[in-house]
C-alpha cells in the first residue's frame, strides 16, 4: 500500500487539526496544570471528541463506531501530539476498545456505547516493575468458588485514578515470567479493596499505582479465555504502541516546526542563525529522520488494519524508530533554542517532557530492539 493518506484521511486530518488547534492547544494543557487539575483531562473536551465520532474510530458501525481503522486513529493521535492535548483517547478509544473486542457481548454492550458517547474512560493495568515487561505478571487471580480474587499491584497506569473500568492482566496459572497463564479481567474502578495512588508525571499528566487487596470479580469479568489472555494482550499492546508512535510523530513534528521557525527569527552576530550552514545540516538531518519514522508508523498502521501477520514486528520497529527520531527532534529543539527553551516562556520544553513519557510508554527503543531480536531467534 502507498505510504500516504487517502483523500478521506486527509479530510479527517484537516478536521481534527483545526478542532484541536482551536479547542485544545498547548495553552489548554497549561491551563489545566496551572489550575491544579487532578483529573488529567477535560471531561467536556472528551465529550467533544465523542460528538465528532472520534471515540469510536476503531469500532464497526454495528458497535456504534465509525468503521475506520488504525491509520485514522493515528491521524487523531498525531494531532493530539502536536497540541499536547491531555486526553484519554489513546488508553480508552485505542487500548480499552481493542481489548473489549475480545470481550463478551455483555461487556461490549455495557461499555462500548459509553465510550463512544464520551461517558466512560478505560485504561490498561499491566506493568508491575520500573520497566515495561508485559510477560512478567505477578498480580495473582485465584479462583474462590464462583469468583476470582485479585491480589497485587500495578504501576504506571495512565488515567488509572479516574478510569471507570480497568483491563487488568493477572496471573491465573504458570510462573512469573511465562506468557501462558495470564488472564485479562474487566474490573470496575469502584470495586471494593481497590485503591489508587496518583502520581504526576514529568509532562504534567497523571498515572496511578493500583493496589488490589483481594479484589473480587465474577467469572463474567474475564476478557477472552482464562489462562490464554496474552494473545489478546499482545493485540492490545500493538494497537497502543502504534498509537503512542503516532502521538510521538505529532510531538516531534511540532518540535521540528517550532525549531525551524526559531532559526528564522533568532539573530546572532547580526545574522539569522538559520543562515548558519551547520544548523541547516542539523535541521535537514532531523527532517529526514522524522520522515523515516512517519513512514514506519504509517506502514505499521496499515498492516494492523489488514490483520497482517507481520504487524506486531512492524509496530515494534515503528515504536523504536519513532522514539529515537522524536527524541532527536526535541533535543535539537532545546539545543537550538538554548537554555531558555526549558522555561515556560517557550513551549519547546513541554514537548521534550511529553516525548520522554511516550517513549517509555509500552516499551522504549531498547525493549523493542531486544524483543524483535528474540522473535528472530537471537
Amino acid at each position: 500500500m502507498p505510504l500516504f493518506h487517502t483523500e478521506d484521511q486527509t479530510m479527517l486530518a484537516d478536521t481534527v487539526r483545526s478542532f484541536l488547534a482551536e479547542q485544545a492547544s498547548v495553552s489548554h494543557m497549561r491551563a489545566l496544570r496551572d489550575a491544579g487539575d487532578r483529573i488529567g483531562f477535560s471531561p467536556d473536551l472528551w465529550k467533544r471528541f465523542a460528538e465528532l465520532g472520534l471515540n469510536g474510530v476503531l469500532l464497526d458501525e454495528t458497535d456504534g463506531g465509525s468503521g475506520l481503522g488504525h491509520v485514522e486513529a493515528g491521524i487523531v493521535l498525531e494531532e493530539i501530539g502536536r497540541n499536547l492535548t491531555p486526553s484519554p483517547f489513546l488508553l480508552t478509544a485505542i487500548g480499552a476498545v481493542t481489548a473489549l473486542k475480545n470481550g463478551s457481548a455483555e461487556q461490549r454492550q455495557t461499555w462500548l456505547p459509553r465510550i463512544c458517547a464520551g461517558n466512560a474512560v478505560g485504561s490498561l493495568a499491566l506493568d508491575e516493575s520500573v520497566r515495561h515487561q508485559p510477560g512478567r505478571i505477578g498480580l495473582k487471580a485465584e479462583r474462590v468458588g464462583s469468583v476470582f480474587r485479585l491480589t497485587g499491584e500495578k504501576r504506571f497506569v495512565a488515567y488509572g485514578h479516574v478510569a471507570d473500568f480497568l483491563v487488568v492482566a493477572a496471573r491465573t496459572a504458570g510462573s512469573y515470567d511465562e506468557e501462558m497463564g495470564i488472564t485479562l479481567f474487566l474490573v470496575e474502578s469502584n470495586a471494593a479493596d481497590l485503591t489508587a495512588e496518583t502520581e504526576r508525571l514529568i509532562d504534567a499528566s497523571f498515572a496511578a499505582r493500583l493496589r488490589f487487596d483481594g479484589v473480587e470479580v465474577v467469572a463474567d469479568a474475564v476478557i477472552g479465555d482464562v489462562d490464554d489472555g496474552f494473545s489478546c494482550l499482545a493485540k492490545t499492546l500493538s494497537a497502543l504502541r502504534a498509537g503512542a508512535s503516532a502521538e510521538m510523530i505529532g510531538v516531534g513534528s511540532r518540535a521540528l516546526d517550532m525549531t525551524i521557525d526559531y532559526l528564522k527569527q533568532r539573530k546572532q552576530f547580526g545574522r539569522l542563525i538559520g543562515s548558519f550552514q551547520a544548523l541547516q545540516h542539523r535541521a535537514a538531518h532531523l527532517y529526514t529522520e522524522m520522515e523515516v519514522a512517519r513512514a514506519a508508523v504509517l506502514k505499521a498502521q496499515q498492516l494492523l488494519d489488514r490483520h497482517d501477520g507481520q504487524a506486531e514486528q512492524a509496530v515494534m520497529a515503528a515504536k523504536a524508530v519513532t522514539g529515537m527520531a522524536s527524541a532527536l527532534a526535541v533535543q535539537e529543539g532545546i539545543q537550538m533554542h538554548g537554555g531558555i527553551g526549558m522555561t515556560d516562556e517557550y513551549e519547546i520544553g513541554f514537548y521534550m517532557k511529553r516525548q520522554r513519557v511516550l517513549a517509555e510508554l509500552f516499551g522504549d527503543a531498547d525493549y523493542h530492539a531486544h524483543r524483535m531480536a528474540h522473535l528472530a531467534g537471537y
